[in-house]
């Protein structure tokens, strides 16, 4: 069994869990609210990666009920909870690496904490595909779990087990390297954020910082 299979297992098994704990999780609520800012139109089609139980698409679509959502992840229980809390959208179960298997093309595109499992060259191969599922002038979305430098990546990269021995596999990425694959992939960097969760006790008592990255497809 392999890094991501582990994780998707998890998640799977979680699902539930991961919805009571994120599906209302305010401390990102401002990054979506600065995607809304940057949206080419209400209407733009949606495409949410690793959509979990669509914890990102209903909030968006609370505020833009216009928009046509579709999301995709590997874990059927986060879609069949994705199904019942947006019943408007489409879902389906899809393994984000394989994206370009997808139909059509998208304004947006979500890919809300999609690469911290995702080693550098499954991002370094799924961000071209991206740029070919973005309509130009389209937008996309993506967060995930910021390394400072490489020893801090080595650090940090790696399994881990819960109390309960559940496990996932998290990659942290580097900024640098991020942003050199969207500009090589076709994409123009707009704007980025940092939030700093608190994870006192955790990660040799060093705060994390989640990066999210708003790129236009050019």
């Amino acid at each position: 069994m392999n890094n991501v299979d582990i994780s998707v297992g998890t998640f799977d098994k979680l699902a539930k869990r991961y919805q009571d704990k994120y599906m209302d999780f305010s401390f990102y609520q401002p990054t979506y609210d600065k995607l809304i800012e940057l949206m080419p139109s209400p209407r733009a089609r949606v495409l949410d990666l690793a959509c979990g139980p669509a914890n990102i698409s209903c909030y968006l679509h609370k505020k833009l009920p216009q928009l046509a959502i579709h999301g995709v992840d590997l874990a059927p229980n986060m879609i069949a909870l994705a199904k019942e809390n947006l019943p408007s959208a489409t879902f389906e179960v899809l393994d984000t690496r394989n994206v370009a298997q997808l139909a059509g093309e998208f304004d947006i595109v979500i890919a809300g904490f999609a690469t911290p499992y995702l080693s550098e060259l499954e991002v370094a191969e799924l961000l071209p595909d991206l740029r070919l599922k973005l309509a130009k002038g389209g937008l996309l979305y993506l967060s995930t779990m910021e390394a400072l430098n490489k020893d801090d990546q080595l650090a940090r990269t790696g399994m881990q087990t819960s109390n309960a021995g559940d496990q996932v596999y998290v990659y942290y990425h580097l900024a640098k390297f991020l942003k050199a694959c969207l500009t090589q992939s076709g994409f123009e960097i707009i704007a980025e954020q940092r939030l700093t969760m608190d994870v006192a006790g955790a990660n040799n008592g060093t705060a994390a910082n989640d990066l999210f990255i708003y790129a236009k497809a050019i």
